[in-house]
């Protein structure tokens, strides 16, 4: 049987596949317990571990000093469902047909990784947003309260190539949620999640099977709003965003489009200075939700043998090259952190340099759990790699975009030193674009190189190495994507009905 044809009830059926420990050691007969901790638009770069010194993240670095720290760590897709979607199936998100965040995977019943870790013997558990559709869990059983209640439509649009106007609106309705306060939904949100994960950690026992668990936080997601005695230790202290003279006109059309969708044009450097400032704040707020997980499971029974994962969804762009949330594939957004704890088998402190993705965590946590994987799942388990810094990785990572307030879908190849970005032509009187950046020379994404003669070499071999991953050329992506998004999910109002009722 072909992965491409595993049904669900074949999947479930197959065997666990063994796990092998450091030095070709069989692994103990009982697999450990999985804890993934998933924050929502974390810039990589706001955090002690990666080397921020103003951040205060205290807790994500303790998790640093006992685990694998991953540099070069991207997702999917830098939008919330499309990087969760792919996440829970395996695959890329033009695999799934998860577009935006009104779109959901193809079944309730796909195989997925709560899927692959029950069928290896281990009960699976949701605490917090996973941003699923209202009935739908995916082989998870969610704890803390319901904190997936919403209803796809599957409907979306493209913005016309020449459409030049600004949604002013969009932005002055999320920069008026920049200030502080004692309590927003995200905050709200979140205690929960970590209050659910306490009160799992209680009432687990030892005897029960292993369990994945996956917390799911929103912060630091916007609105940014934060207790004031977070603010202050950042008020005058983070600088602004750099940004050359006659750089936004040098941009890809797709991501001027992005900037007038949001309406994040002309902001005034106030607002651009305390978002940051807030930015900042509320990391070190969820850093001090997720210490109080971290507490916990270390006055548990499972404290010894819980392999602990954290990441974000994708990042933020906090007003680097005149952009906020996330949506593009400068570093800011695409890129995400990773730390992987487990000091039973991996020692502490250790880092990881070569391109990696979130569907590497993927497969990596189906091997730890000993799971079986379907033939046509995305990814490649990075177990090797942590037990052997030396060993042989591909060093390479794919994130694609296909939603809201572009012209057409872009994709990007990140590998060695060099990002790849690939958009396809909105129309047929604007070509495709390309951006070509060698982060080791360009840190900032300021020199789009693709259009050096020099480069061209390269371009296309990078243009090569996307294509041949995707299994897909991104204009047929776009096409397909297009067209689901004008159809949309025919028994959305129902299920909205069902809902309501």
């Amino acid at each position: 049987m072909s992965g491409k044809d595993l049904s669900r009830r074949a999947f479930l059926s197959t065997a666990a596949l063994p796990l092998v420990g450091r030095r070709g050691r069989a692994a103990p007969e009982r697999p450990p317990n999985i804890l993934v901790i998933m924050s929502d638009e974390h810039n990589y770069r706001v955090a002690g571990c990666y080397g921020d010194r103003l951040a205060r993240t205290p807790n994500l670095d303790w998790l640093a000093e006992r685990g694998i720290v991953f540099e070069d760590a991207y997702t999917n897709s830098p939008l919330c469902v499309p990087s969760r979607s792919s996440f829970t199936a395996g695959k890329y998100i033009h695999r799934v047909s998860v577009w935006s965040n009104d779109c959901e995977l193809p079944s309730a019943d796909i195989p997925s990784l709560p899927r692959v870790l029950n069928a290896a013997g281990y009960e699976s558990f949701l605490c917090g947003k996973q941003h699923y559709a209202h009935d739908r869990r995916y082989g998870f059983v969610e704890i803390g309260g319901n904190m997936n209640n919403s209803v796809k439509t599957g409907l979306g649009r493209r913005r016309s190539a020449d459409d030049t106007s600004v949604n002013y609106a969009a932005a002055e309705e999320r920069f008026k949620n920049f200030h502080t306060g004692d309590d927003s939904s995200v905050m709200s949100h979140d205690r929960r999640v970590t209050a659910g994960v306490l009160e799992f950690l209680s009432r687990r026992s030892r005897r029960d099977k292993p369990f994945f668990l996956f917390a799911g936080y929103l912060a630091p997601h916007f609105p940014l709003i934060v207790p004031e005695k977070y603010w202050r230790n950042y008020q005058g202290k983070i600088p602004m965003p750099v940004i050359p003279p006659g750089f936004f006109e040098t941009m890809p059309l797709n991501y001027q489009h992005l900037r007038r969708g949001f309406g994040v044009v002309n902001v005034d450097p106030e607002i651009v200075r305390r978002g940051r400032e807030l930015y900042y704040a509320l990391t070190e707020w969820v850093d001090e939700q997720i210490g109080q997980v971290l507490e916990a499971l270390r006055k548990s029974p499972f404290a010894e043998d819980t392999v602990i994962v954290y990441t974000t969804d994708h990042g933020e762009n906090m007003g680097e090259h005149g952009m906020w949330w996330k949506n593009c594939m400068y570093e800011q957004a695409a890129h995400v952190p990773l730390i992987i704890s487990w000091p039973a088998r991996w020692k502490g402190g250790q880092r990881r340099r070569g391109a990696c993705s979130l569907l590497d965590v993927v497969k990596t946590l189906a091997e730890i759990g000993r799971g079986r994987t379907p033939e046509d799942w995305d990814g490649h388990s990075m177990v090797r790699w942590m037990d052997d810094p030396n060993s042989a990785w591909k060093d390479l990572a794919v994130s694609q975009y296909y939603a809201h307030h572009i012209a057409s879908g872009f994709a990007m190849l990140r590998t060695g030193e060099w990002k790849y970005v690939y958009h396809s032509p909105p129309d047929q009187r604007h070509p495709a674009e390309r951006e070509l950046y060698n982060l080791k020379d360009d840190a900032g994404e300021f020199r789009n190189l693709a259009r050096d003669p020099a480069q061209q070499s390269r371009v296309e071999q990078l243009h090569a190495r996307l294509l041949k991953e995707l299994g897909e050329h991104p204009d047929d992506t776009e096409r397909r994507c297009r067209a689901d998004l004008a159809r949309g999910y025919p028994g959305a109002q129902k299920r909205n009905r069902r809902k309501a009722a």
